[in-house]
């Protein structure tokens, strides 16, 4: 497994959010996470993504126990092991294209050659190798979306977590986002873990997992 996710329990004072989470995914393996909101669907996938931690439980991801790293050894690792696309894209606004997407690879100190033609190489099989120059504003929402996804993968990461992609974009770029991770995934062997309220982007999924009041319906 990938991901190896054991007795995952985090409270927010006297709110107890998620109650002994087990969660796991395979190498290459696509899962969505439904519930409603308040569920704690995206309250797990900071956890998973080492964005937050557990009052209790174990997180293995990669063969790392990624609970047992703080500080540098924990960015360095997240920086090359896991790539996350939110639903609001958080590019740098002043900031092109092809330089938002090449941050990650400089924080993980590829020097600007490797960087710039990874970037490129990148921005070109999603489509954007007209658009590298543009900034955000210029952008539409879809071609945002892809530019952050872009930035995900620039390190070739193990997982790739995603909080609602396509939750502001319309039907027709929902449905282009929604091929494109399966895509993604055939050619880079990513594992995509994704929380969503959108039924048709679970459905494509291998997996589909429900949370109501911070834990896994059982199948």
């Amino acid at each position: 497994m990938i991901i190896q996710a054991k007795g995952i329990e985090k409270s927010f004072g006297s709110l107890r959010v998620l109650k002994g989470v087990d969660f796991d995914a395979k190498e290459g393996e696509v899962v969505s996470i439904m519930g409603a909101s308040g569920a704690g669907k995206s309250t797990l996938l900071q956890i998973l993504g080492t964005l937050s931690t557990p009052d209790s439980g174990t997180l293995t991801i990669d063969g790392t126990d990624v609970l047992a790293l703080h500080g540098d050894d924990l960015s360095r690792f997240r920086n090359r092991k896991i790539g996350f696309v939110f639903q609001f894209h958080h590019l740098l606004p002043e900031f092109s294209a092809l330089e938002n997407v090449m941050i990650p690879a400089f924080i993980a100190g590829k020097n600007t050659k490797t960087a710039r033609e990874e970037a490129l190489q990148l921005l070109d099989t999603l489509g954007l190798s007209d658009r590298t120059s543009h900034k955000p504003s210029e952008l539409s929402g879809g071609e945002q979306q892809r530019v952050a996804i872009a930035r995900a993968l620039i390190n070739r990461p193990a997982v790739i977590f995603a909080d609602e992609p396509s939750g502001n974009l319309d039907s027709v770029t929902k449905t282009e986002l929604h091929k494109l991770f399966f895509s993604l995934r055939d050619r880079f062997g990513q594992t995509f873990v994704i929380v969503t309220h959108d039924a048709d982007l679970a459905a494509l999924c291998e997996r589909r997992l429900f949370m109501r009041d911070g834990r896994f319906e059982q199948p």
